[in-house]
């Protein structure tokens, strides 16, 4: 039997956005959170948490850019030409956050310190809201004729993008909470717990809405909710809610642990939920992802190199996070 290779493809670019959100997800919610996490003792202990393994969770971003570009080559050019405010205003705060992230380690000055904090936050926050009003404005759609983008400038802000574009900053806040509660003591373990609650209240809050919503802004989406499959589409619904109430319990016995893979088992659900409603168009609702493929021959040519860069990644990401397990102390690594 033929190796389905559009498909092969498609679960590992989907693949690499997932652990992109999963793992850059929970440092950027760290910063987000910043301005709440009461000294810059706490900041400095917040920080060193995520230095190890900050950028090596901006890989999956790379690969799944490069990975978009390489076998749906279609797909990259409407749906980059259709966001490019937003993917240039997301890349512009990562790399701001970066240097803020090596600037502040560096500060000899209170007063320095401090702006680069405030520059960690924005580029942070800039960041994740980039990324949410890009996620709502895949929902809604885009213009497509004869495989070109036809839309204008401004078509992905809309009320709704502007919806899931606040949702994913708070549930990357909730992701970080979990974080700090894993890898934080004391008075910053304690300041994990309490946003813990308020970020979860907000994040399944939002999860709630964008799903009301969602209907009402793709048609295609409510004749599969509410259709002849809807047991289907509604595993993820249940899913949510079942992780909600762990996630509570969770927060309320301060199972740090737990609370994190919690906020985590969210983003599957609704990540889940989200492809099941669009698969198969990889250009929402216009062009499948074997007709945006590449042809066979490149895409046969390009998966060798895939399947032996994976497994190298994977396994350096985990090494990171197994030498600095445990808790964070002060002094970080620089």
């Amino acid at each position: 039997m033929a190796l389905d290779l559009p498909f092969v493809w498609g679960v590992l670019i989907a693949l690499a956005v997932f652990l992109y959100t999963a793992l850059d997800g929970f440092d950027l919610g760290i910063g987000i959170l910043f301005p709440v996490l009461g000294t810059e003792g706490n900041r400095d202990r917040a920080m060193n948490s995520i230095a190890p393994v900050w950028d090596g969770n901006e890989t999956w971003l790379v690969l799944g850019g490069g990975g978009l570009f390489a076998a749906f080559p279609m797909a990259y050019s409407v749906l980059l030409t259709a966001f490019y405010p937003l993917v240039i205003g997301m890349l512009l705060a990562l790399v701001f956050r970066g240097v803020a992230f090596e600037f502040r380690f560096k500060a000899t000055t209170s007063g320095a310190k401090a702006r680069w904090s405030v520059a960690f936050w924005a580029g942070s926050l800039v960041a994740a809201l980039c990324q949410g009003i890009m996620l709502g404005a895949f929902i809604q759609g885009v213009a497509v004729e004869d495989g070109r983008y036809v839309g204008g400038w401004f078509d992905w802000l809309s009320p709704f993008s502007l919806l899931t574009g606040l949702a994913v900053p708070c549930g990357y806040a909730l992701l970080g909470t979990g974080w700090l509660a894993m890898k934080g003591d004391g008075n910053l373990a304690d300041l994990a717990f309490r946003y813990a609650v308020r970020c979860a209240l907000g994040t399944v809050g939002f999860i709630a809405l964008v799903s009301a919503f969602t209907p009402l802004v793709d048609p295609d989406a409510m004749n599969r909710w509410f259709g002849p499959n809807m047991i289907l589409y509604g595993v993820a619904p249940v899913a949510v809610a079942t992780l909600a109430v762990l996630l509570h319990g969770a927060i309320g016995k301060r199972r740090a642990g737990l609370v994190f893979l919690l906020g985590q088992g969210l983003f599957v659900a609704c990540y889940l939920g989200f492809a099941i409603t669009k698969y198969p168009f990889i250009i929402p609702n216009t062009v499948t992802f074997r007709t945006a493929a590449a042809d066979e021959s490149a895409l046969a040519f390009l998966l060798p190199g895939a399947l032996v860069l994976l497994p190298i990644i994977i396994g350096y990401t985990g090494y990171a996070y197994w030498v600095f397990r445990g808790k964070t102390s002060g002094k970080g690594y620089h």
